[in-house]
């Protein structure tokens, strides 16, 4: 395990757009598919990772708090299922359905999508507004495992709370801290190490 920051991309990003599977219902998920949405959290995940492992039920609380919102959700997967047999997607069903997450979660096979929005640890989350433009990137909260801080989420239940409200999102924003993804051989993205 590499412990890795964010990248910190730039506020003011356009999303991405992809076109990625649903785990749990087979569906292909893209940005599209949150038209209707003010605003779209981004999360990158998986299911072995320590850090994601110490925050997972906070990102299904996140869902069931904002459900009935006009946030949308969606986490990604794209670790190297061959050398992190962990992350396959059967084994994401089950953390999603275990879980009870009311939002997708898909996988990124190719690592393209995770590339596109510079991910580089798990967790990493990248909010963005109406416009589809990058207002948050970076930690869910403080807690990390063994800090004894609690896992709240505050960091970024503000800027989501903030965006909904119609209220500036505070640019003073702290890295997420995880593992890295885990890059197929080969596949390394250069910002990678």
């Amino acid at each position: 395990m590499a412990l890795t920051e964010s990248t910190m991309l730039s506020l003011g990003t356009k999303a991405p757009d992809f076109q990625l599977p649903d785990v749990v219902w087979g569906k292909t998920i893209s940005l599209e598919t949150f038209a209707d949405k003010k605003a779209l959290l981004v999360m990158f995940i998986c299911q072995h990772c320590p850090f994601v492992q110490h925050v997972k039920h906070e990102l299904a609380k996140l869902g069931k708090d904002y459900t009935d919102t006009k946030l949308g959700i969606v986490a990604i997967s794209a670790n190297d299922v061959a050398n992190y047999p962990d992350d396959s997607p059967e084994n994401l069903k089950a953390m999603a359905e275990e879980l009870g997450f009311t939002f997708p979660l898909c996988y990124d096979e190719s690592q393209e999508t995770a590339k596109a929005y510079t991910a580089a640890c798990t967790p990493d989350f990248f909010l963005f507004d109406a416009n589809r433009e990058l207002v948050y990137r970076g930690q869910l909260d403080d807690s990390r495992p063994n800090n004894n801080i609690p896992v709240t989420g505050k960091d970024l239940r503000a800027a989501i709370d903030a965006l909904l409200a119609g209220k500036e999102v505070d640019s003073h924003q702290k890295p997420s801290i995880g593992c890295n993804i885990k890059w197929k051989r080969g596949n390394e993205p250069p910002y990678y190490g």
